[in-house]
């Protein structure tokens, strides 16, 4: 399922009657970046777009529900996940994370998630309320939580708290494939 990121930003931007100067001074970008975003010219890491996000104020689990399937859905084929800002641009190389169903209700984010080969989560370490676990399918991950780095490969699996700075970089040839799952939800 394709999601528009440029479109929906657009949308959002103007429900708060922001102008893309506006939002890019409340959220400390150019406002180039914002035009864009908008015209789907760029594809924003996950943490650039909730620097953007941020400006608004909105989460990215808000950001990305609008698009959602209905709440009362129990199986979603794979065409049917949603990709959240589709392939994220990682620090080297390219990220997917597509998401089961819709987060309006839920307090539990599943994500199938796809790192290419030197394909990292950036340098600033992510951070945020939650909790986290997820299962390497396929591939290696190098997995850094705190001052603590561990190597995954096919069959590891890891759970900790999400408030904890972390990073996940594929050290591999080959893509990495998880499955993962957040609560609350995090994206």
């Amino acid at each position: 399922m394709d999601f528009d990121v440029g479109a929906r930003l657009k949308q959002v931007r103007e429900k708060q009657g922001l102008s893309q100067r506006a939002l890019a001074q409340r959220a400390g970008v150019t406002n180039g970046t914002i035009s864009l975003i908008e015209q789907n010219r760029c594809s924003p890491s996950v943490s650039s777009l909730r620097k953007v996000l941020q400006g608004i104020p909105m989460s990215l689990a808000e950001f990305f529900a609008a698009e959602l399937p209905p709440a009362d859905r129990i199986v979603f084929r794979p065409d049917e996940l949603v990709e959240l800002a589709e392939p994220l641009a990682g620090a080297a190389g390219a990220i997917s994370f597509r998401q089961v169903g819709d987060l309006r209700g839920h307090t539990l984010q599943i994500l199938h998630e796809r790192y290419a080969p030197g394909a990292d989560t950036g340098r600033t370490m992510l951070r945020h309320e939650s909790e986290e676990g997820g299962i390497v399918l396929r591939g290696r991950i190098e997995l850094t939580v705190g001052d603590r780095k561990e190597i995954l490969g096919p069959g590891d699996a890891y759970l900790f708290d999400s408030r904890i700075p972390h990073r996940f970089r594929n050290i591999g040839d080959e893509e990495c494939e998880i499955v993962s799952a957040c609560t609350p939800p995090y994206l």
